[in-house]
């Protein structure tokens, strides 16, 4: 990978979009996780930037979303699957 293409490593979120080419996308099950992952390329000279890699999977009542890519940052997220999110309720008493 060329560190002169990635300005920060892991950033939170990407805050601005640079055009980059992707390559090599895969998408499969594992162990009842679906993985995607996929190449950042230069689009400059198409050498590899970084790995993207991005999991979902059902844990007890939520959706878990993972993102691991050192151009784009780390994200997680969980979203209940339920129509009212219990960790969002106020208790009553």
């Amino acid at each position: 990978m060329c560190g002169g293409c990635v300005g920060t490593e892991y950033p939170e979120r990407c805050g601005r979009r640079d055009l980059v080419l992707l390559s090599n996308r895969a998408a499969g099950l594992h162990g009842g996780e679906e993985i995607v992952t996929y190449d950042h390329l230069c689009r400059s000279c198409h050498h590899l930037i970084a790995r993207h890699e991005y999991t979902f999977s059902v844990v007890d009542d939520y959706q878990e979303y993972t993102m691991l890519c050192l151009l784009c940052g780390r994200a997680e997220d969980s979203i209940s699957i339920l129509p009212d999110d219990p960790r969002q309720m106020t208790p009553l008493f």
